[in-house]
């Protein structure tokens, strides 16, 4: 691993003392007794079932510290290497209970431009030229005329294609795929575009409401407002335009869905009663029509709060409840399981032998810097074992701090206050 800055040091073991996970270029490198969960996702999702036009909902929770946002961040780079798009957010920035607000995230995160560039490629490709001959600021009609192939049977081709693709795919809104078609003809050069259209249409797409609408019926369609009734059928269209450039499929990761239980008056979002339910109630409705997307897979991820709470929580939703919560739960993990308990799974993963593992790839990651490391032994890890049973602390986050000695004594905290107290300390360590 290159060096660091000091900066760049004291954040990353903030980030690993925090309970949070490392950015993804080193995330793969820290993760330790989840291959058997992430292998198994890569093979059987990843690589068949969303790939070849499968959706999938899954559910993420456990204790704080227990590995769900390292979970849902190694995931997003092993989605990335299976060609995926990849999206991922907190409940904390984005308002849960209107679906709008979650496409629109989305969309933006997914750089639609360079989506729609990459459509407009293969249609230069599927008509016989090389997009890499055309030069930086040079449309395809101006390439043609270059080379004398700009005659009209090949810009009826153009037409004809994005016709195809666009206007003519069941799987796409109508609406959306017009403009889709606009845009791209905008790129290619054929049909042309002003720039205050492109930039219009595009603001559409991305929900402003500032576009006026009847400015876009000039252009000849007549759209509505993108709003939470009919955003998972722009979801749907957005999905479609990521496989026609050429990607396996989307993956969405939204953490922390158990701010919808926050009070703080600090908080970024206070979600009242009402919000908290439709909140509720849009998820439920994401999973009834999960079976009409294609090629996408969320993923939920929030504190066993959201579980235990059953005043707010999501057993006060019966509707969302009972399509989430497993019927049959038997004592060894079920692979295919929509409701991933991390909590249940660290009885099974996380022995003496693989917390020793974790601590001493922790150790490696960090070992070029000035901090005294001390890799845990199997005698230790049993101790660290028999503290998270009776504590709200998660074993990965008890290794984070038995590793990272010298820090959590810097920080009044000692090793092995953190091993053998036999209290519930959850409220000093968040401290550290």
């Amino acid at each position: 691993m290159n060096k660091q800055t000091d900066k760049e040091n004291n954040y990353l073991l903030e980030t690993l003392l925090q309970g949070e996970p490392p950015e993804n270029n080193i995330i793969n490198q820290l993760s330790v007794g989840v291959n058997f969960i992430t292998d198994f996702w890569r093979q059987e999702y990843f690589k068949d079932y969303i790939k070849e036009g499968g959706s999938k909902i899954k559910f993420i929770t456990g204790q704080p510290g227990s590995g769900k946002s390292h979970l849902l961040k190694l995931m997003s780079s092993i989605a990335k290497e299976e060609n995926y798009v990849t999206v991922s957010f907190s409940a904390k920035d984005i308002w849960l209970n209107d679906f709008k607000e979650i496409y629109k995230e989305i969309i933006k995160r997914c750089d639609f431009s360079a989506l729609l560039n990459k459509i407009c490629n293969n249609v230069i490709r599927e008509l016989g030229f090389n997009p890499e001959e055309i030069s930086v600021g040079q449309n395809f009609i101006n390439y043609l005329s270059e080379t004398g192939n700009n005659d009209p049977l090949t810009r009826r081709s153009i037409i004809i294609y994005l016709n195809n693709i666009f206007l003519n795919n069941p799987l796409m809104d109508n609406n959306f795929a017009y403009v889709c078609s606009l845009l791209c003809g905008g790129i290619l050069g054929h049909p042309l575009l002003e720039k205050y259209n492109e930039q219009m249409l595009l603001s559409w797409i991305h929900c402003d409401n500032t576009v006026k609408l009847s400015s876009l019926r000039k252009l000849g369609f007549f759209p509505s407002r993108i709003s939470k009734y009919n955003a998972r059928h722009m979801l749907r269209s957005l999905t479609e335009i990521i496989k026609l450039a050429g990607y396996s499929g989307l993956f969405v990761c939204i953490d922390n869905l158990d701010e919808i239980l926050n009070k703080s008056s600090i908080s970024l979002l206070h979600y009242t009663k009402m919000k908290r339910e439709d909140s509720y109630e849009s998820i439920r409705q994401l999973i009834d029509e999960i079976d009409t997307f294609r090629n996408i897979m969320f993923v939920f991820s929030f504190e066993r709060k959201l579980i235990d709470n059953d005043g707010k929580g999501l057993k006060s939703y019966q509707a969302l409840w009972m399509r989430i919560q497993n019927e049959v739960v038997g004592k060894r993990l079920n692979k295919f399981t929509d409701f991933l308990d991390l909590d249940k799974l660290a009885v099974q993963i996380y022995t003496p032998k693989v917390l020793v593992e974790m601590s001493r790839k922790l150790a490696s990651i960090i070992d070029y810097m000035d901090v005294e490391t001390k890799v845990i032994d199997e005698d230790t890890a049993r101790k660290l074992i028999d503290k998270a049973k009776i504590s709200n602390i998660s074993i990965p986050r008890l290794v984070n701090y038995a590793t990272l000695k010298s820090k959590v004594i810097n920080n009044s905290e000692t090793v092995e206050r953190l091993i053998l107290l036999p209290t519930n300390i959850e409220g000093e360590t968040d401290n550290v």
